[in-house]
């Protein structure tokens, strides 16, 4: 790289004694995995461009909608209709030519998690998704990836460090979440997102630069109706001795039990064609024998998870979780 351009353009960084010239050849050579190219990315996405960090991959499956507007401020109306990935590496391109941008127009599932983990310095989970969530924790964990996870909705989120040296998502959150609200069911307001977005950049950054303390193993939670932030170190947390993973359709096997807890009206196609269905409120009783893999289906993997977490001293076999959208 010509320093001599790049100097001049990071040089309000480069001045802190954190940074220096050394921190910013650190962040140049950098690989960062971004997944979810939204409300929360739309924070993060354009800080790390603007630092430098010279290598960001871009995993969204989505197309903008006029319903992102107002907090994935990426994006603009006359974007309507196009891949969120391909617009917000062009506005990265554009931000900082100096870097590389890389857009992947696909959804995050445990097939591809390893492969696009493996080719990461460090990962953001900026995705709407439990199942892309705890798929890229698994994943992180693993390979000893450092994670940037974070959650906004309502008035209210969190973003921690996982994984690496600090104990992974599951570690903090190992039960099913009680609540399988969204931004899109339960409303989210637009500087939440921002405020909460802003802070996996910073974290990110921080690992990258490798400053003291560390953020891995640091969970930050924002209650922006109190415009209260809160902290907590969770380095000593266990990893559950109990989790049930994820698995992609293309998985499955002829040697599963494959339940779809999804009715009709919401799947008229199940996630396979050998699928049972069976409601979650019918199981375990509606169970057939067996001892193999047991695979429960939904769209987003909660019900999944909760199903699992029920019948697991009724199925003396492998419990995994298939869902339809993974991020």
């Amino acid at each position: 790289m010509d320093w001599g351009y790049p100097l001049n353009r990071y040089a309000r960084q480069i001045i802190l004694p954190e940074v220096g010239t050394k921190g910013q050849a650190a962040l140049a050579g950098a690989r960062v995995l971004v997944v979810g190219a939204g409300g929360l990315a739309a924070s993060a996405l354009p800080v790390l461009a603007g630092v430098g960090v010279g290598h960001l991959t871009l995993l969204d499956a989505d197309i903008v909608d006029v319903t992102n507007l107002h907090r994935q401020t990426l994006f603009t109306e006359e974007d309507c209709g196009q891949p969120k990935a391909e617009v917000a590496a062009r506005r990265l391109s554009a931000l900082n030519s100096e870097i590389t941008v890389e857009p992947r127009t696909e959804a995050l599932t445990p097939a591809n998690a390893e492969a696009l983990v493996a080719g990461a310095d460090l990962v953001l989970d900026c995705a709407d998704s439990y199942a892309a969530s705890y798929t890229l924790s698994d994943s992180c964990l693993e390979m000893g990836t450092p994670l940037i996870s974070a959650s906004v909705l309502g008035m209210g989120g969190y973003c921690g460090g996982f994984c690496a040296d600090a104990p992974s998502l599951r570690a903090v959150f190992p039960d099913a979440p009680d609540s399988a609200a969204s931004c899109a069911t339960a409303g989210v307001l637009a500087p939440v997102v921002a405020m909460v977005g802003a802070m996996q950049a910073q974290m990110a950054l921080a690992v990258l630069l490798g400053l003291a303390p560390s953020p891995l193993g640091q969970m930050v939670q924002l209650d922006a109706q109190a415009y209260r932030f809160s902290s907590f170190r969770f380095d000593g947390a266990p990893e559950p001795e109990i989790r049930f993973g994820f698995v992609s359709p293309a998985g499955l096997r002829a040697s599963d039990t494959i339940v779809e807890l999804r009715g009709t009206i919401e799947a008229p196609e199940p996630l396979h064609p050998d699928a049972l269905r069976i409601a979650p409120e019918d199981l375990p009783g509606s169970l057939p024998a067996g001892d193999g893999r047991l695979v429960l289906c939904c769209a987003t993997g909660l019900r999944a998870w909760r199903a699992a977490e029920q019948i697991q001293q009724n199925w003396p076999g492998e419990i995994t979780l298939a869902a339809a959208a993974t991020s």
